[in-house]
């Protein structure tokens, strides 16, 4: 049986090159402010992968993904292990753009700060008089650069993306950042009417693309999941104050509220963190996982 390494690891996230196609696997690992916990949170990871499957599907009309399968059967002998079963997704190989497309929905975290300052977001000015966590007149697209391990992302204008992505993709760069955007509302539209239909607000996201040998634009990475977005239960939804959550603001908040925490969680707040990610799964699918 041949053996694999990971090829890169992310934060959450191993990818393996098995030559034609990757397998990236979603580890139970959890960052919070960039940083990786000393925890790991059982079945998290796959939660990441099979919500991202949920959605991959529900979007294939926008847009084409990367995913083939989230069969190990799919995959080589090494994979067919339980530790690889259910948290890992054989992927077609794409050239990633190196943009973090955000588009927020409501107005919460650092877009709320940034607008008690001057009354913009992301360089966005938006109507005044807006309280903690409302719905925006329309969902924003706020893209950032993508860091490295250790370093945080940068918040940048859609201008600021297509001089960006102009320096790697020369003659390419309105049409992709303009691509990028369009996409990135577009499922993000999709996706809030349907979380909202099962009870939950996606008050934000983040969406990660690439492009296949033929050009075209594919979304890759994980999709609409509580890593990636604030799920917020509809039914305590209360604008003027922050909201409970369903994703990992959860573990966040107790960091903040807690110094001397060397990054660690206590098991109260891991076990509470994982039935807020399996809630979450089993009212937006209707599955139990």
């Amino acid at each position: 049986m041949k053996e694999y390494a990971p090829v890169k690891e992310g934060k959450v996230r191993e990818i393996y090159d098995i030559g034609d196609s990757l397998i990236l696997v979603a580890t139970d690992r959890i960052s919070c402010f960039d940083v990786i916990l000393d925890n790991t949170v059982t079945k998290k990871g796959t939660v990441l992968t099979q919500m991202s499957r949920f959605w991959f599907d529900m979007t294939k009309d926008i847009l084409p993904n990367h995913m083939l399968s989230t069969d190990v059967n799919d995959m080589p002998e090494f994979f067919r292990k339980p530790r690889f079963d259910g948290n890992s997704m054989l992927v077609r190989k794409l050239t990633m753009l190196p943009v973090e497309c955000i588009v927020r929905g409501y107005i919460t975290g650092s877009g709320w700060a940034s607008y008690q300052k001057d009354g913009t977001v992301c360089g966005i000015r938006l109507p005044e008089g807006l309280r903690e966590s409302d719905k925006l007149p329309e969902p924003i697209y706020t893209p950032s650069t993508k860091a490295e391990i250790g370093d945080h992302d940068e918040n940048i204008s859609y201008e600021q993306s297509i001089v960006h992505l102009e320096k790697l993709f020369p003659g390419k760069g309105e049409e992709y950042a303009t691509a990028l955007r369009d996409a990135s509302i577009a499922m993000y539209k999709k996706c809030a009417d349907y979380a909202l239909s099962r009870g939950i607000i996606i008050a934000d996201t983040k969406f990660e693309f690439g492009l296949d040998e033929n050009g075209q634009l594919v979304i890759g990475d994980e999709m609409l999941t509580p890593d990636s977005s604030r799920f917020w239960p509809a039914d305590e939804y209360e604008p003027g104050r922050s909201q409970s959550s369903f994703d990992k603001q959860f573990a966040r908040d107790w960091l903040k509220a807690n110094e001397g925490h060397n990054w660690k969680l206590p098991q109260e707040i891991v076990d509470k963190t994982i039935d807020k990610y399996l809630q979450a799964y089993e009212m937006l699918t209707g599955k139990r996982l």
